[in-house]
């Protein structure tokens, strides 16, 4: 495919959304950019957050990852149900009471300075890592397959996808983003389902024979019901509940969405709607991966190293241009939520978190504005030499660490929240971010060696609750007696 035509995509697919972005950021102020100014139609947030949890990772990895861990994936699916369904009874309606612009705003209500503080960098340091290690994935692809063929330097396409998405999201914020997700969840169904429809084709197949094929094979396989197995049912949809709480229900960009909506009724009817389509979008990129196993075998292709590479391989080697076409575009409209959404979330809890704009009553809205800006353009540069350096540690087993690293820090985000929801107790506050060191600490150096001390055991997404566990512990031993 010439890199001339997906350079055209690439162009067309940015102006579109600089259209939406002159629509909404018109008469934008830190309201508008923080939470939408309570505007946001839930359904159109419930449709664009799909978009915005289906990162490049997920468009690229996910249908690869059928290939060894079948359709296990769904029981960890079907454990988000559970775990939005809390999000929905539990924490919105939290959030709404307290009036939050950033969530962890509550851990200061609830315990304290420290404890706040120790959340609201927890939130900014996962986010950082995990949303440049997704765009650097996407963009890497369109090093390879665009800009490298105008010897364009990779720390200058970085640049150029940063510019971007610093320039359309700056003003608007979140009222930009909902609408510009609601076109990149669009794009990434549409790539989906054209890139299913052409497999079958191109096999004789109709949609009927290729699901019977995909259900007749092994890859549809679904429980596993070995203890020590990673992909152990259990283990898979309790991780699913407690992946929902801690990343959806307790980090500030999805979050930040929902607090957008009008009221608490439409932020749950969000919630509610979100979740069905989630599973329905979820079975059909597992459905793909299947696809996309079987059509090797039919066609005799040689399968490459690295699953992640199965799917940008087949579409663009194997199923013609318009295929390759649809699957560039959908990796673009993957490429841009996984910065856009993140980049506002960052200003948001670093302008509230730390710098207390909302609160600095002596500060004019021009004046919140402008530390707004400069925030904004910081992290976009932070963002920026993040993914240079990925590049140049050039190991991809290292930087999958990194990735690993940060969804740790997710788990003292769990115990916070569980111990201030459940218990009655205050903290020694001041202690608070020890045990928020030392939990990720531990389940990192047990999740190296758990084969060998729990007998072949294998941690796999369940680490997540005992790194909460951990934390609600060492909570449990800093008690106070006062409420």
């Amino acid at each position: 495919m010439k890199p001339s035509v997906i350079l055209l995509c690439f162009v067309t697919y940015t102006i579109l959304l600089f259209i939406i972005t002159r629509v909404t950021s018109r008469k934008a102020t830190n309201r508008t950019f923080f939470i939408g100014n309570k505007s946001s139609p839930w359904f159109v947030v419930a449709y664009g957050m799909i978009g915005a949890s289906m990162s490049g990772v997920t468009f690229m990895s996910v249908p690869g990852w059928v290939g060894t861990a079948n359709f296990s994936y769904m029981m960890v699916v079907t454990g988000y149900v559970f775990g939005y369904i809390v999000i929905a009874t539990v924490l919105l309606p939290l959030y709404y009471r307290l009036n939050l612009t950033s969530i962890y705003a509550y851990l200061e209500t609830r315990f304290g300075f420290w404890s706040y503080k120790t959340g609201a960098f927890y939130f900014i340091l996962s986010r950082v890592i995990g949303a440049s290690f997704r765009m650097f994935l996407v963009v890497n692809v369109l090093q390879i397959f665009v800009f490298d063929a105008y010897k364009v330097p990779f720390s200058v396409t970085v640049l150029i996808f940063i510019l971007l998405i610093l320039a359309y999201t700056y003003k608007g914020g979140i009222k930009t983003i909902i609408w510009t997700d609601l076109i990149q969840t669009t794009f990434m169904l549409m790539a989906l389902m054209v890139s299913i429809y052409l497999i079958t084709d191109q096999m004789g197949f109709n949609l009927r024979t290729m699901f019977d094929k995909v259900f007749s094979s092994s890859y549809s396989k679904m429980v596993f019901t070995d203890w020590s197995d990673k992909r152990f049912f259990i283990k898979e949809l309790l991780s699913g509940a407690f992946i929902a709480i801690v990343m959806t229900g307790l980090d500030q960009e999805m979050m930040q969405k929902n607090l957008s909506c009008r009221s608490l009724k439409d932020a749950q009817k969000n919630m509610f709607t979100y979740t069905g389509i989630m599973v329905l979008v979820n079975f059909l990129i597992l459905f793909l991966g299947a696809s996309l196993y079987i059509f090797s075998t039919f066609k005799g292709i040689n399968l490459p190293a690295k699953t992640d590479d199965l799917f940008p391989m087949i579409a663009i080697s194997h199923l013609g241009p318009v295929a390759g076409i649809v699957f560039l575009i959908g990796l673009i409209s993957a490429a841009y939520p996984s910065a856009d959404g993140a980049l506002t979330s960052l200003t948001t809890c670093f302008s509230i978190d730390f710098l207390g704009i909302d609160k600095r009553k002596n500060l004019s809205e021009n004046g919140r504005q402008k530390i707004r800006y400069t925030v904004h353009v910081a992290f976009a540069f932070l963002l920026l030499t993040v993914i240079v350096l990925f590049r140049a540690i050039n190991d991809r087993a290292v930087i999958d660490k990194l990735f690993t690293v940060a969804g740790y820090t997710y788990g003292p985000l769990l115990g916070l929240y569980s111990f201030g929801l459940f218990t009655r107790f205050g903290v020694r506050d001041k202690f608070v971010p020890i045990v928020a060191v030392l939990s990720p600490v531990i389940c990192y150096f047990l999740s190296d060696y758990s084969v060998n001390i729990f007998h072949g055991y294998k941690f796999g997404f369940e680490l997540l609750i005992l790194n909460g566990f951990i934390t609600f512990v060492g909570l449990l031993l800093l008690r106070k007696p006062k409420t």
